[in-house]
């Protein structure tokens, strides 16, 4: 059996310019996160902001089955180009992982087809994480509630896209509510945003949040992989009668 080819995409600037989370992540968010789902399923690699095209040039981008993604304060530095590079990957098949401040990056946001904002607030707060769908792949092994003793807070409302089905819910010590873990699809490519995962936490080295990650990308790997359908179709499946009728070609065909 082949393995998921995993690329770990992460801004890779807090861990170098902020002495507590280089302490925290000394080698960068993506290093812990590989490490902590490394296993013999799992063949991982890893691209960053500020290596040529973002690391994401189009070798790496047709070898790798699920993408994770990590952002939060440049999201803007990512180029168009390079994002809509990888929104025809995910809708031709490959899988993408949001995790944490992602909800603001340009990738997520042109799947989601909303703003993805919502509530936050960084006090450290305590989160207890609500498995609402036991049955959910991603929820393989997980148990019913688990906690983060320090993590920042994200709140209702999330503006996310009608059909993001919730797996996990969480809830913080001052009170608020979110939906903490969802799935949607985009043509071909399945999706998972994941909350957990602020920088100035040890939140990538707990061991249930590293499980939903794996289960994750296991959910996420390329059912199809294929170029998704959006181009003119000059043939059909059963005969089309003539008509009678010269009828004026008004159409654009878009590539």
């Amino acid at each position: 059996m082949s393995k998921i080819r995993v690329t770990i995409w992460n801004e890779f600037r807090h861990e170098r310019k902020n002495e507590g989370v280089k302490k925290i992540y000394p080698e960068g968010l993506h290093k812990a996160i590989g490490t902590g789902i490394a296993c013999d399923e799992f063949e991982i690699r890893y691209a960053t902001l500020d290596e040529p095209d973002h690391g994401l040039t189009d070798e790496v981008l047709d070898s790798t089955d699920v993408l994770i993604w990590w952002g939060h304060a440049a999201h803007a530095e990512v180029r168009d180009e390079i994002v809509a590079k990888v929104q025809q990957h995910v809708w031709d098949g490959m899988g993408l992982i949001c995790l944490h401040s992602s909800h603001m990056s340009k990738i997520f946001r042109l799947l989601n087809g909303t703003s993805g904002k919502l509530h936050w607030r960084e006090v450290g707060e305590r989160e207890r994480i609500w498995c609402v769908n036991p049955a959910h792949p991603i929820a393989a092994g997980i148990p019913e509630t688990f906690v983060l003793e320090h993590e920042e807070m994200y709140g209702e409302p999330f503006c996310i896209a009608w059909d993001a089905q919730p797996v996990f819910i969480s809830w913080f010590e001052g009170g608020e509510v979110f939906r903490s873990g969802v799935t949607f699809q985009r043509g071909n490519g399945r999706i998972f945003y994941f909350r957990p995962g602020h920088e100035a936490y040890r939140t990538f080295y707990n061991e249930m949040v590293l499980r939903v990650i794996s289960n994750g990308v296991r959910w996420a790997a390329p059912t199809l992989r294929a170029p998704y359908p959006k181009t003119h179709r000059e043939g059909s499946y059963e005969p089309i009668s003539d008509k009678g009728v010269d009828f004026p070609k008004a159409g654009i065909i878009l590539n």
